[in-house]
């Protein structure tokens, strides 16, 4: 394929401040001919960022969710996308956990550089009960509807239908699931404490995901809703066991939308933040900003502080999230072979001795 780069020259970065490294040891480095020693004495080095949570095809430049997909070409949200992801890798994240919305053309696109923006950890469509929180339509809104548009979701029903959404994302090429298991602030036809989706269901979408090896994770606001705990924000003491008793990780949304349902949900969000940390869940970074909020992405940190120290908000940004996702040993963490770059390109930098690799520009 023509377009494929040449490798990336090597850089050694040594004499920096290592941020929750391992070990903490600085090693004496020999270049080669083929190496440029960066001297980052009085820096810092810091993993790539993660975010487990966002939607890079839910763009900016319309009114909702629904416009977005429905009232522009999809190849125009498909251009829009390419800003998307290019403004997140500017702002520090080398990875991201698309849960709902990006395909793995896209992922594949990122990969081989022909977008500029951060690796992608895809679920495909979300997966949403009829009248869900994945649903769109409105209530007069009859057209017909077989889980095959565009958009974050798809529906399904019942036993067979959930198994067969479930084998078709991964043959498509999903990394994990998304499932709706509650109500949300973006979809109108339903209530933030509303359970979906049956247990059995459930069940089975999890059994289904973990025949791929894979596994599901679920938007779910309140403890009824709860089962992989993801957005956690009316979250109640009782319920806080939940995901520890798994091992599952806990992806607390907390920058602010504009909805008014978002009022309630930010409202409860720091509370259910220390209410995790105090259980001794594994706190994950996760965004969920859709749209033209897209931009307060890194806003996040400094509210996280509030209530966590700063140790635990950045591993909740690297080290979890790259456990979580079972890529603990390629990403998250600063190694010999990993740094403040992505796939050894540097994609931005203020060093005038680390120039910005041109593909990248």
């Amino acid at each position: 394929m023509p377009w494929l780069l040449t490798p990336p020259k090597i850089y050694r970065l040594v004499n920096a401040n290592i941020i929750d490294a391992v070990k903490g040891e600085v090693k004496t480095v020999i270049a080669n001919e083929y190496e440029q020693i960066i001297d980052l004495q009085g820096l810092f080095l810091c993993p790539g960022l993660i975010d487990a949570q966002v939607h890079v095809t839910a763009t900016p430049g319309e009114q909702g969710p629904k416009n977005t997909y429905k009232a522009i070409p999809a190849s125009m949200n498909h251009y829009r996308t390419t800003y998307v992801v290019r403004e997140m890798l500017a702002r520090g994240f080398t990875t991201v956990r698309d849960c709902g919305g990006a395909d793995a053309a896209l992922k594949q696109a990122i990969a081989e550089w022909l977008i500029i923006g951060p690796r992608l950890n895809i679920a495909g469509h979300a997966l949403s009960q009829t009248g869900g929180h994945g649903d769109q339509r409105e209530a007069h809104d009859d057209e017909c509807w077989a889980g095959r548009k565009p958009g974050i979701s798809r529906l399904c029903d019942g036993l067979a239908d959930c198994m067969t959404a479930v084998r078709d994302e991964m043959r498509k090429g999903a990394d994990f699931i998304k499932i709706m298991a509650g109500g949300g602030v973006s979809s109108r036809l339903n209530h933030l404490a509303h359970a979906q989706f049956l247990p059995e269901e459930v069940s089975a979408i999890a059994l289904t995901a973990a025949s791929f090896d894979t596994y599901v994770t679920a938007h779910a606001y309140s403890p009824r809703a709860m089962q992989h705990a993801e957005h956690g924000r009316l979250l109640y003491t009782d319920t806080s066991n939940i995901p520890h008793a798994h091992e599952a990780p806990f992806d607390q949304w907390i920058t602010s939308d504009l909805m008014a349902k978002n009022i309630a949900v930010m409202e409860s969000g720091l509370r259910s933040l220390e209410i995790a940390e105090k259980a001794g869940l594994t706190v994950c970074f996760g965004s969920d900003l859709m749209g033209s909020m897209q931009v307060f992405q890194n806003n996040e940190f400094s509210i996280r502080a509030r209530m966590q120290s700063s140790l635990s908000v950045l591993r909740s940004a690297n080290v979890n999230q790259a456990r979580m996702m079972g890529m603990e040993n390629e990403i998250g963490q600063v190694k010999d072979i990993l740094a403040a770059l992505k796939e050894g390109r540097v994609t931005r930098s203020e060093l005038p001795q680390m120039p910005v690799d041109s593909v990248a520009r």
